[in-house]
């Protein structure tokens, strides 16, 4: 039996995608391997908070390690021999600069690096960014995507092209909100949005006359209905490391409509409307082309059934089961 302690950050109920996926990779993971969770007492901020948890990291150490993301800094402590980290983006070396861009390169990604004997990166572009920013060797940086759940299947449903019901999931400021409320200007449709939003996003929603649903801190449940009863997903984000509610979509039946730029068409394959994020007009060409043309959103429907077999937790929890075996092979053997 491999004891295996998989990290997790601690975080607002709104904020689970990535517990939400390490949850379904238990549940797929071969008998022989046994995870504890280990879940930060504090949020990821300050100085003392991450101290304590830190040396909380290393009272739990299993057979096999695995900060599952967005909390690098429990390395520090962790016998690297049978440690994996997973980066799920670099997306903070992209926004700083200066001296906070030098430090958070130092503490959050070099030092870390150091500190585990293998990296799982969820996206190729991701990788190529990694490899970038640490200069570290390619073979200790290995590609596991990430997973579509269960309750994500297949929900058919007559497309409402009068009046479609568009969902955006995500109010981060990468997600991309006020431009998609320009796009939609004089549209007639609902657009349902999943997370905080902000006074500049509200503002941007009333000037252009959009309406709009708003849901927070939503079941997981609850989100899966969501893509069921709605016509089209947008998810026309300016960076992700991934973008999981592409593949979400593609399991439920909806057509999507996506960025050009980052991982997202690695993710989308040919299953996905793709869009300058940064082009209103290409934004609403896009969307207008899904709601118009029958033929080109039946066939985006065709491919995201296909596209999203790539993505189903059984693979993907193997994936994770010979990285854990392989470690707690080479710590037994030294």
């Amino acid at each position: 039996m491999i004891r295996v302690t998989q990290y997790m950050r601690r975080t607002e109920p709104s904020a689970r995608s990535v517990e939400r996926l390490f949850e379904d990779i238990c549940a797929h993971l071969p008998a022989d391997i046994q995870v504890n969770s280990c879940r930060n007492r504090f949020f990821s901020c300050g100085i003392s908070g991450r101290i304590y948890d830190i040396f909380r990291a290393w009272r739990h150490q299993g057979d096999v390690n695995h900060i599952t993301g967005d909390v690098h800094f429990l390395t520090y402590f962790l016998d690297r021999r049978r440690t994996v980290l997973t980066i799920h983006d670099c997306v903070m070396l992209e926004r700083l600069n200066g001296i906070r861009r030098w430090l958070v390169w130092l503490l959050w990604f070099w030092l870390p690096e150091k500190r585990c004997s293998v990296i799982t990166v969820i996206s190729e572009a991701t990788r190529e960014q990694v490899l970038r920013h640490l200069n570290c060797e390619p073979g200790k940086v290995q590609l596991i995507y990430n997973n579509v759940s269960d309750e994500f299947k297949p929900v058919p449903q007559p497309f409402r092209a009068e009046r479609p019901r568009l969902l955006q999931i995500g109010t981060n400021p990468n997600k991309n909100l006020e431009r998609v409320a320009t796009a939609l200007d004089g549209m007639n449709c609902i657009l349902v949005i999943i997370g905080r939003i902000s006074s500049s996003q509200h503002q941007a929603l009333t000037q252009h006359g959009v309406i709009w649903e708003n849901f927070v801190d939503l079941s997981r449940e609850a989100l899966a209905l969501q893509y069921q009863i709605c016509d089209i997903v947008i998810f026309a984000s300016t960076y992700e490391g991934f973008g999981l509610p592409i593949i979400e979509a593609n399991a439920v039946g909806r057509p999507v409509v996506t960025s050009n730029i980052w991982s997202m068409p690695e993710v989308a394959g040919d299953a996905a409307c793709f869009v300058d994020p940064y082009d209103v007009s290409s934004l609403r060409d896009g969307i207008c082309r899904v709601v118009g043309d029958s033929a080109y959103r039946d066939n985006l429907v065709a491919a995201g059934f296909e596209n999203v077999k790539r993505f189903h937790a059984e693979a993907i929890a193997q994936q994770y089961a010979t990285i854990y075996r392989s470690l707690h092979g080479q710590s037994r053997n030294i």
